[in-house]
């Protein structure tokens, strides 16, 4: 299948990408390369083969989730600069007076 700089000055076009001539001329063959790779991937793949989304077994890798003790509020708050209502307060980052 020979890729013409035609061709690629249309995908340019629906990507909105502007290229030269040169450019044009310069992708094709190389595009061709790349569509020749994929077409051989599917002259390997036969119906026997079961189709796969890793090349290797995956696992879950998730532990159980198990409730903890954890620090108590005032122990993790106390270095902080500014709290309200047991959180911690950070300035205002986001101007919400512009808000529609």
């Amino acid at each position: 299948m020979a890729v013409s700089p035609q061709d690629v000055s249309r995908l340019a076009d629906l990507a909105r990408i502007e290229l030269t001539d040169q450019e044009l001329a310069e992708l094709a063959p190389q595009i061709d390369v790349i569509l020749d790779a994929v077409a051989s991937v599917s002259e390997v793949a036969d119906l026997d083969i079961a189709p796969i989304s890793h090349a290797v077994q995956q696992t879950n890798v998730m532990r159980e989730d198990i409730c903890t003790p954890s620090f108590a509020p005032e122990a993790m708050l106390a270095g902080a600069p500014a709290v309200v209502e047991q959180r911690f307060r950070v300035p205002r980052i986001i101007d919400d007076s512009n808000a529609q």
